[in-house]
């Protein structure tokens, strides 16, 4: 089975291809700009409209001539791309412009563009960058997209096919309630999904925590990259992952899927049941929560406490669908 995958390296371009790399931003951030003014003007640009416009347009202009291609087409195509998502129902709004200060460099080159040569990654146009080898590809990259971050350092990150990491079968199923710190989140979902066969994740969004301080910014895009990660690495792996929506899994008992008359406060560490008795801590109990929702196929507390009497009736019923 194999994987797509990007392997990144730091690159070490000297003042010439420093200032090719610069030359070539500006003309594909000239091109994004100007696929942004054709939409405001009340088109809907799709990517073949926006190939033959820059092909046109490379024909009249010596500038764009002067600059590869293949990155100027990827450009248009990741523009084509964002703004296809933007119609869909989880639209963030429409493709902005690029400002020249604050927008990060960001090349795209397909195969046609690039090649590696003597331990030099060629770009087209002539453009030669050093590149830090920290490790071997594990086969042909099929693209490469050149960045810089915002200290200033070179980047490329390469597209490749790898082989899927075998990992041991699994007899344990195990529900989380995402809490988890960036530094950690590949060794812990590395952890989860080579011990358990079916994963069920509470699918949180935490963009509603983001309200006013940087502290709470930085926490909601570890707790996004930790699911990120565990889902992507279940999937890889072939294991079950099941998304379990975030609502009452906090206020529902495990035992018995009654559901607490009044929402617990933040400060309210334990849950306690009025029907059943049961006492746990209220993070675990929402996990097993979770847990029991995935196994019995669904993916909402609500579907599964309509049949909570056949739940208190044995174990017939709760079993994995």
């Amino acid at each position: 089975m194999e994987e797509v995958v990007r392997y990144s390296f730091r690159l070490r371009p000297g003042r010439t291809a420093q200032s090719a790399l610069m030359a070539e931003w500006h003309r594909c951030r000239f091109l994004w700009n100007e696929a942004v003014y054709l939409q405001q003007s009340g088109e809907r640009p799709t990517y073949s409209k926006l190939s033959k416009l820059l092909t046109d347009a490379r024909t009249r202009s010596a500038w764009l001539r002067d600059g590869a291609q293949v990155p100027q087409q990827q450009m248009l195509r990741t523009y084509a791309q964002a703004l296809a998502q933007s119609f869909s129902v989880q639209s963030r709004g429409w493709p902005k412009f690029k400002p020249r200060k604050s927008t990060r460099l960001s090349l795209e080159y397909t195969r046609r563009g690039f090649t590696i040569r003597n331990g030099r990654l060629m770009l087209a146009k002539g453009v030669s960058v050093p590149v830090v080898w920290s490790r071997r590809l594990p086969s042909e990259p099929t693209s490469v997209r050149v960045h810089q971050d915002s200290l200033g350092d070179w980047y490329a990150s390469f597209v490749v096919r790898r082989s899927a990491e075998p990992v041991t079968s699994a007899g344990e199923n195990t529900g989380i309630g995402i809490d988890q710190s960036r530094h950690d989140s590949r060794v812990w979902a590395k952890r989860i999904v080579d011990h358990h066969s079916l994963i069920a994740v509470e699918d949180f969004r935490p963009q509603f925590l983001a309200k006013s301080t940087l502290a709470r910014k930085a926490a909601d895009a570890a707790i996004g990259f930790a699911k990120r990660e565990l889902v992507n690495r279940g999937i890889r792996a072939g294991r079950k992952v099941v998304l379990v929506q975030p609502a009452y899994t906090t206020m529902t008992c495990s035992r018995c899927f009654a559901r607490a008359k009044q929402q617990l406060e933040l400060a309210e560490r334990t849950f306690r049941c009025s029907d059943c008795g049961y006492c746990g801590g209220r993070d675990r109990n929402a996990a097993r929560v979770i847990l029991a929702v995935a196994e019995r196929g669904h993916t909402r507390v609500d579907d599964v406490s309509q049949s909570s009497h056949l739940l208190r009736a044995g174990g017939s019923v709760a079993v994995r669908a």
